[in-house]
């Protein structure tokens, strides 16, 4: 059996829309973000999907909410983590 490329976490999507909210391109460089998010998706739960309509019609409206939640923390834990680290260098 192999996995198929249609598989991936959902999580990853929403990490990339906060991004995009947040116009993180505008104030980060590429290798900055690449970075951030790893560490961003290392402190999230999976959440594997095979087609995005499955989130969109299985996730109760409270869990979606929950897992932005997840997101915005994950994000500001990872965003002081990375200035410590740089700070230290």
């Amino acid at each position: 059996m192999r996995i198929s490329d249609d598989i991936h976490n959902y999580y990853e999507k929403l990490v990339m829309q906060y991004f995009a909210s947040a116009k993180f391109d505008e104030k980060y460089d590429d290798d900055f973000i690449a970075d951030l998010t790893c560490v961003v998706l290392n402190q999230l739960p999976t959440r594997y999907i095979r087609h995005e309509v499955d989130m969109a019609f299985y996730l109760p409206p409270s869990e979606r909410f929950e897992m932005g939640g997840n997101v915005k923390k994950a994000v500001s834990q990872a965003l002081e983590f990375m200035s410590v680290d740089r700070m230290g260098k």
